[in-house]
């Protein structure tokens, strides 16, 4: 009995896992579809500001979905968490991500932009060590490490990657892996809507203050920019929402080598949308990226079966 225990709540961990790696995936979609929102809008308004539009308007689509699906649940208890601190910090992680995100955006072509930000695997399992005391298995450490290769093989010293704009996305990684690892603190009864709420709004407050010290807000010129802004705020909302979701249905050392997929669907982007085709740049070396996610995809299955 005691084995047949084990091996039914070893498959619904597998069954768990594989849940967080689609809602990773589905996460990534609507990253690359607002950084397409973000390159179009940013010919007129400036990336502090854009910033600071997608954290106020990605509340409102975000809590009606949570309120839609049921997550938005606070049992009866007033808004206020224990932890709350903590909350308000990944907030603020969240708020300066975006504007490392989005600078980015503006200088760099999509596809390098997402290998770069790639670096939030490693930073993701890092965190997860020191934050979380969580131990990484030698095979999990073997894929990171083999992405990471992909990731130099990719970038090639001396090239434009290295230049000053190429620290934006390795500082948005940074937060951004801070944000997702921190989540795993708070207890499973504090409800994902009760902690979106904090995070979301304290990445609002964050954004206003970051744009008002780095630029001037430009008024919206049209009911186009309208929509489009509106719609870059959705996206990153719904976006936000399903990777923490994520971060919360499995550990970071489990799903950060998905996010290496990031890079061929911001390639296939940037292609249609812009034109970009850095096939030189990225190739071989994202055969070694996809490989890795590939490395943790066989292992976990075979350690499921």
């Amino acid at each position: 009995m005691e084995h047949l225990a084990a091996a039914l709540a070893e498959k619904r961990a597998a069954r768990q896992a594989l849940k967080a790696v689609a809602l990773l995936l589905a996460a990534i979609l609507c990253f690359d579809t607002m950084s397409v929102l973000v390159r179009v809008l940013s010919v007129r308004y400036a990336p502090p500001e854009l910033s600071a539009y997608r954290n106020v308007l990605g509340i409102v689509p975000s809590l009606a979905l949570l309120v839609w699906t049921g997550e938005l649940r606070f049992r009866g208890s007033s808004l206020k968490i224990q932890n709350w601190p903590l909350a308000v910090g990944r907030g603020f992680a969240v708020a300066l991500a975006q504007l490392f995100f989005y600078s980015a955006l503006t200088r760099l072509e999509l596809a390098t932009v997402a290998t770069l930000g790639q670096t939030n695997a490693l930073f993701s399992v890092v965190l997860s060590v020191i934050l979380l005391r969580e131990r990484v298995g030698p095979w999990r450490v073997a894929a990171l490490l083999i992405g990471f290769a992909g990731v130099v093989w990719i970038l090639r010293p001396g090239s434009d990657a290295f230049s000053l704009a190429a620290l934006f996305p390795v500082g948005a990684a940074l937060c951004y892996a801070l944000s997702m690892v921190t989540v795993r603190m708070f207890p499973p009864e504090v409800s994902n809507g009760l902690l979106y709420l904090y995070s979301s709004a304290a990445a609002a407050v964050g954004a206003i203050i970051l744009a008002a010290f780095t630029t001037e807000f430009t008024p919206i010129g049209s009911l186009l920019d309208l929509a489009l802004i509106s719609s870059m705020g959705i996206l990153g909302g719904i976006g936000v929402l399903l990777m923490m979701l994520a971060y919360r249905m499995a550990a970071p050392a489990v799903l950060a080598p998905f996010g290496y997929f990031g890079i061929l669907s911001a390639f296939t982007v940037g292609w249609l949308a812009f034109g970009e085709t850095p096939v030189d740049t990225l190739f071989p070396g994202v055969l070694l990226i996809v490989g890795a996610g590939a490395l943790i995809m066989w292992r976990e299955n075979r350690h499921s079966g």
